[in-house]
């Protein structure tokens, strides 16, 4: 379903993530997720950890309802409110992701309600998952 390309005249990875990946197989658009917590519908706002972890709970929450898993990702999208937060947030992405890693791309960004980090990804559904 997913294969990682790498070249080394291109860039090594300095992170957890892959030069490119091919996939193949029906795939799943998940969009940009915030720390909200499903059960509160609050934010967050005061800790970077926990922004963050929420924020991948409820990825893998949609993930795991369109019938696939944080082992197909393919590619991540990350935003973040200030690049301080980069090396929490690579702390605990670290921990949801398995080689071969997801591209991936970080930027920083002005967030909507104060938060400090928001991600979307793109997944591969196995077909004997198919919807």
């Amino acid at each position: 379903m997913r294969k990682q390309i790498f070249t080394p005249k291109g860039a090594k990875p300095i992170g957890p993530y892959s030069q490119a990946i091919v996939a193949t197989g029906p795939l799943v658009f998940i969009s940009g997720q915030g720390p909200l917590d499903p059960q509160t519908g609050t934010f967050n706002k005061d800790d970077i950890r926990a922004q963050v972890k929420q924020v991948f709970e409820n990825l893998t929450t949609l993930l795991e309802a369109a019938g696939t898993s944080w082992a197909n990702v393919v590619k991540v999208g990350v935003f973040l409110s200030d690049m301080k937060h980069f090396p929490v947030l690579n702390e605990i992405y670290s921990t949801y992701v398995t080689p071969p890693y997801p591209a991936r791309t970080t930027v920083q960004a002005q967030l909507p309600g104060g938060i400090d980090v928001e991600v979307d990804c793109i997944a591969v559904v196995p077909l004997e998952q198919e919807a």
